[in-house]
């Protein structure tokens, strides 16, 4: 065994000075490079091998000669042609890529790259040992490269502004906040090690800072927020225990504030004026003064009216911008009663002062509000004023009076009335005195009462400039007298002929007044026939209902009752009522028996409803018949003179139809004028339920009405050819086709010629009208006048 550890002492003695120089910060290699034999022969008998620990071999990051020679691997074979080496794994074929690489024939590992610690701080690779085919001689060797750290980062603080808050008055040793930094060096060495310390203010400030933690306490008493509320100190983090690289940040602390600071109002006294009659309104503010935190409630203010007050007419609310008080009026105050208040306000912070504070009195002020009389609006005594009349009233009557007053009591106004809403125009309102007349007769069935009541409303208005006006209702119940008498119901109805039979006749009766003025009803026979009397008799049933029966037998047939009703009003109405019995003769159930009597007299007794649908049916009757007799004559348009009304001679004319071409004589098949000169003759035959075709109408529209009857007399004519416009105008069937055709062709060949011409116009004189003797009687009249 000794000759074994002295071999392995050999071996691993230059490992270690490699390893030793590369601590040092040795950059190069000895010429001759450190040399492996993971692989060698045994020499002797044949025995298992034994594994060869290979020691890390140190390279420093951040080398800068490149390529870098790290080692040299070499198997003892001996084999023709020599041994092939190759390394693999991470930094060779695994990522990262490139950083190593080997010489395959003589096994030097070089480094050819940069390397950094804090990326990667150590690469185990696998050693080959290969003969020339490619064959594995030996088995795989692990080789591990350890990146040996340098000071190469700085230390880093996590947050470049570190934020803290400290109460003020806080104890010496009061911890603050942790500044807290990092270094991606490697944490074993001193490259990491961190040291904290505080540049500004420096040693004379208030905190202080473990250089090992980064913990912040305070170092001093008295801390005052409104001294200073905020401390900005300058934080450094330096490696190598405070020698080596360094960093700096930002550390701001706040001084919470405490309550120890009460409010103070900046003057005693405050004075203020309030108009009389306001409320809800802001009348002015009280200000005060805190040192403490603004929009805290360590500096809002709670204010307190002690004094002055006693029906809580004044409040005071704080202002959250300002912190002042404003004080409002809760409740309208009344000059006459009192023109001024003097108020004793306290003023505190909501929280409670802080037990360091220091003991002071209660912050006090007092508060002059003055009250200014204004001009007030009248008062009216009674609003609403209920008043009461009779309807029917004279116009004139006097319902009731009106009265207002001025509250300004040191200098009262005249006061004027007037009606402001009288919507039936009933009243009339004297201005000064406030007296309210009728000025027409009031009815109780009007639509401008409600319930029997009449509302109307005035107004009260003094003589202040500007004037002030009230509004006052006024209520008029309208009385009801008892100016109707009560109305029968029914006017007709049936009874049997024989005492004992049928239940009688029901009757009742209605009235427009109300009560007390209508039921009770009284019913009774006429004492003007007191024949009734002896086969009439008339029971009260209830206080509006009656019961009519016979005492003795009755002749069948129809009777008419003279009756009186009245009702309990005072003074009472009577009303005399003709009442229609038809009178029957009854089978023993008291119905009417079905004979030929009966009947005669159930038709001669007609009921009251049934008589009103015969006469209604009889008026609708004889208003359609006015009805059509008034269209009829609406249709016949009045008659002209015509203009030779007071000749024998018939003037008549040929209306042609020009749908086609041509003229004269020819185009006379339209109309013949034989019937114009005897229509009588002529008339057409229209068939009931058929009508003429027109020849001038589309097809596709509705056949026109059968033609109307020609005139018998030449007066008739304009109003036949009126009659055909208008008919031609309304009939919808032909639009735009029309039976008055334009005549601006008048044919040639006509034996009559011209009658009128722009020619003959202007040379009347001539013109020879003889030729209107040959037309025949009826134009000898026009050529006496006209010819030679």
């Amino acid at each position: 065994m000794e000759p074994l550890c002295i071999l392995s002492f050999c071996l691993l003695a230059p490992l270690w000075a490699q390893g030793h120089s590369f601590s040092q910060g040795d950059t190069a290699l000895p010429d001759s490079p450190l040399v492996l034999y993971p692989w060698q022969q045994q020499a002797g008998p044949s025995r298992v091998k034994r594994a060869w620990v290979i020691p890390p071999i140190s390279v420093s990051e951040n080398h800068k000669r490149i390529p870098h020679l790290l080692v040299q691997i070499k198997s003892d074979k001996k084999l023709p042609g020599g041994v092939i080496y190759s390394i693999k794994g991470p930094g060779v074929d695994e990522e990262p890529l490139g950083i190593f690489s080997i010489d395959k024939f003589s096994g030097k590992v070089f480094l050819n790259t940069m390397l950094d610690r804090e990326t990667n701080d150590r690469f185990r690779l696998r050693a080959f040992a290969l003969n020339l085919g490619g064959t594995t001689l030996e088995e795989p060797t692990d080789l591990e490269i350890v990146v040996m750290d340098q000071n190469d980062n700085r230390p880093l603080f996590r947050q470049e502004v570190f934020t803290g808050h400290v109460v003020e008055g806080a104890v010496p040793g009061t911890y603050v906040l942790t500044a807290e930094a990092t270094d991606a060096d490697d944490p074993d060495t001193d490259n990491a090690a961190l040291r904290y310390s505080i540049l500004e203010p420096g040693s004379a400030g208030p905190f202080s800072i473990n250089e090992s933690t980064g913990e912040i306490r305070t170092v001093q008493v008295g801390l005052d927020r409104e001294v200073v509320s905020v401390y900005n100190l300058t934080l450094q983090v330096a490696d190598m225990s405070g020698d080596g690289l360094t960093t700096t940040a930002t550390a701001v602390i706040h001084i919470d504030d405490i309550n120890d600071n009460p409010p103070e109002f900046t003057k005693p006294e405050f004075s203020m004026e309030v108009l009389e009659n306001t409320s809800g309104v802001d009348i002015g503010h009280l200000m005060v003064h805190d040192k403490d935190l603004p929009g805290s409630p360590n500096w809002l203010a709670r204010f307190t009216i002690l004094e002055g007050d006693p029906d809580g007419a004044f409040a005071i609310r704080t202002d959250p911008h300002s912190n002042d008080g404003v004080l409002s009026m809760v409740k309208a105050l009344d000059h006459e009663e009192r023109d001024h208040f003097k108020l004793t306000v306290s003023v505190q912070n909501q929280n409670q002062l802080h037990p360091s504070a220091p003991q002071t009195t209660q912050a006090l002020a007092v508060v002059h509000v003055l009250v200014r009389d204004v001009n007030e609006a009248p008062i009216f005594h009674e609003n609403p004023l209920w008043a009461s009349v009779k309807e029917g009233a004279p116009p004139g009557t006097e319902i009731t009076t009106v009265s207002a007053h001025d509250p300004d009591t040191r200098q009262p106004q005249a006061l004027s009335y007037a009606l402001a809403y009288d919507p039936a125009d009933w009243l009339l309102l004297d201005p000064r005195s406030g007296r309210v007349q009728t000025k027409w007769a009031l009815r109780r069935r009007s639509p401008f009462l409600q319930g029997g009541w009449y509302t109307a409303r005035i107004l009260a208005s003094d003589n202040a400039e500007p004037p002030h006006t009230a509004t006052g209702t006024l209520s008029i119940e309208i009385l009801d007298v008892n100016d109707h008498g009560p109305a029968l119901l029914p006017l007709a109805g049936v009874l049997c002929s024989e005492p004992g039979q049928g239940r009688g006749l029901l009757l009742s009766a209605t009235d427009e007044d109300l009560p007390p003025n209508a039921e009770p009803f009284a019913f009774r026979l006429s004492p003007d026939t007191p024949q009734l009397a002896h086969n009439w008799s008339l029971s009260p049933l209830n206080a509006t209902h009656a019961v009519l029966a016979v005492l003795g037998p009755v002749p069948p047939g129809l009777h008419s009752l003279a009756l009186l009703l009245r009702d309990s009003g005072t003074p009472p109405q009577e009303r005399a009522q003709l009442l229609n019995v038809s009178v029957c003769p009854c089978d023993e159930r008291g119905s009417c028996q079905p004979s030929g009597t009966a009947a005669v007299t159930a038709g001669a007794g007609l009921s009251f409803g049934a008589l009103m649908i015969i006469l209604g049916s009889i008026i609708l009757l004889l208003s359609l018949a006015l009805l059509a007799a008034v269209r009829e004559r609406c249709r016949r348009r009045p008659r002209h003179k015509g203009l030779l009304e007071s000749s024998q001679d018939d003037l008549r004319d040929n209306v042609l139809n020009y749908d086609e071409q041509g003229g004269g004589e020819e185009d006379q098949g339209a109309y013949d004028i034989h019937q114009l000169r005897h229509p009588d003759f002529f008339l057409p035959v229209c068939p009931r339920g058929k009508q003429p075709t027109r020849r001038d109408a589309p097809y596709s529209y509705a056949t026109p009405s059968c033609p109307r009857k020609l005139p018998a007399s030449p007066a008739d004519i304009e109003d036949f050819i009126s009659e055909g416009l208008e008919a031609a105008d309304r009939d919808p069937s032909v639009p735009p086709y029309d039976t008055a055709l334009i005549y601006d062709y008048e044919g040639s060949g006509s034996v009559a010629g011209t009658l009128s011409s722009i020619v003959s116009s202007l040379t009347d004189g001539d013109q020879d009208y003889d030729y209107l003797s040959e037309w025949g009687p009826r134009f000898r009249r026009l050529a006496d006048l006209y010819g030679h």
